[in-house]
């Protein structure tokens, strides 16, 4: 067989599998109540989904290091993502029991009001999330100014520190298996490809995470970037580097068959904490980082929003920004399309500026 059909038989091996474990992942996690618990107001409709999905997504990628376990740089992605499933399924556990309830408030006035950070427009809702919001609320209710609405559980989770730790000890792993290259950018850099290795896991692994709010939005995306991915690599002759990418491209269009709008399964950190770590590892790996890094542009840029946030450099209403644009009254589904053409025109533009430009 040439590679482009090998190419394809590895996507339609991944893809089916995936569908198959993700059927009956769903089914196992319905039964045994394994379900979501969101915190967003506008989401509560999604209550009762089956999370930690990205099971599913792992056991499709067993089978195909299994069945292509000759690919090297395939069997230590896959390595790597069960790794980072691992740790993603601790916090999907941990994300079962609830830390507190918080309530749900709207401004009954005719004019905005600030609680906390927020400004809330009349009607306007909001959770009482932050210390300074909740040492607002009291005097806003006497004031007449607001009403409690109604109340939102919000689950337990590991502590930002410890998430930190364990990827930066999942790009150690990554590191000590000697097989990314040190060069970066025509530049030899040495040891110094530590914590570029490092620096990378922490940063794919939190984007895709963040990305992962909406239905389908997470997994098309990686699904439209890993395929351009995939692209790039056959262009440039690397099938080393198209492997992996496939079979992440399979793994994330067969989940998307349950998680694109409406969802009946949810990936949890268990899955974006998969994907997230196995999409960089492959881009390592296969030598292609550059291109992997353009290709998963929405999903950085959106850290990059909430950390400006979080800094206090900008405000947003709700984070991340596409729970912003919902807020602000734009659909799910819009919000999921705008992503999707987004990423889509982004991989589109670097692939043909590579191929007829460079």
């Amino acid at each position: 067989m040439s590679d482009i059909e090998n190419l394809i038989l590895a996507f339609i091996i991944t893809f089916l599998s995936t569908i198959f474990f993700t059927y009956f992942v769903r089914k196992i996690l319905k039964d045994a109540d394994v379900t979501d618990k969101p915190i967003v107001t506008e989401h509560r409709h999604k209550t009762g989904t089956p999370t930690m999905g990205g099971l599913a997504m792992l056991l499709g990628a067993a089978l195909a290091a299994s069945v292509y376990f000759s690919q090297n740089n395939l069997v230590l992605t896959v390595l790597i993502m069960l790794s980072a499933g691992v740790v993603g399924l601790l916090d999907d556990l941990l994300g079962l029991k609830v830390k507190e309830i918080q309530k749900v408030v709207r401004n009954i006035t005719t004019k905005a009001i600030n609680i906390g950070r927020l400004t809330l427009e009349p009607g306007e809702e909001a959770r009482v999330a932050t210390e300074k919001a909740k040492e607002d609320l009291p005097a806003l209710l006497k004031q007449k100014m607001v009403e409690i609405t109604g109340e939102t559980p919000i689950k337990s989770e590991e502590k930002e520190r410890d998430k930190i730790v364990a990827q930066i000890i999942l790009g150690v792993f990554l590191a000590a298996t000697g097989a990314v290259s040190s060069t970066v950018l025509g530049f030899e850099v040495g040891i110094f490809i530590i914590p570029v290795v490092i620096f990378g896991i922490i940063g794919s692994i939190n984007s895709v995470n963040l990305i992962d709010g909406m239905d389908g939005l997470a997994a098309g995306i990686l699904t439209i970037a890993s395929g351009a991915c995939v692209i790039f690599s056959m262009i440039q002759g690397n099938l080393g580097a198209a492997v992996p990418f496939t079979i992440l491209t399979g793994l994330s269009l067969g989940f998307l068959v349950f998680n694109r709008y409406p969802a009946s399964i949810i990936m949890g950190d268990t899955g974006s904490f998969a994907l997230g770590a196995g999409y960089i590892t492959a881009g390592f790996l296969g030598d292609v980082i550059y291109f992997a890094v353009i290709a998963l542009a929405i999903p950085i840029i959106s850290v990059i929003i909430s950390l400006m946030h979080r800094a206090h450099v900008i405000k947003l209403p709700v984070e991340p920004l596409h729970h912003t644009l919902n807020y602000k009254g734009l659909s799910e589904k819009k919000i999921v399309a705008l992503y999707w053409s987004l990423t889509f025109l982004i991989c589109l533009v670097s692939l043909l500026i590579y191929q007829f430009l460079w």
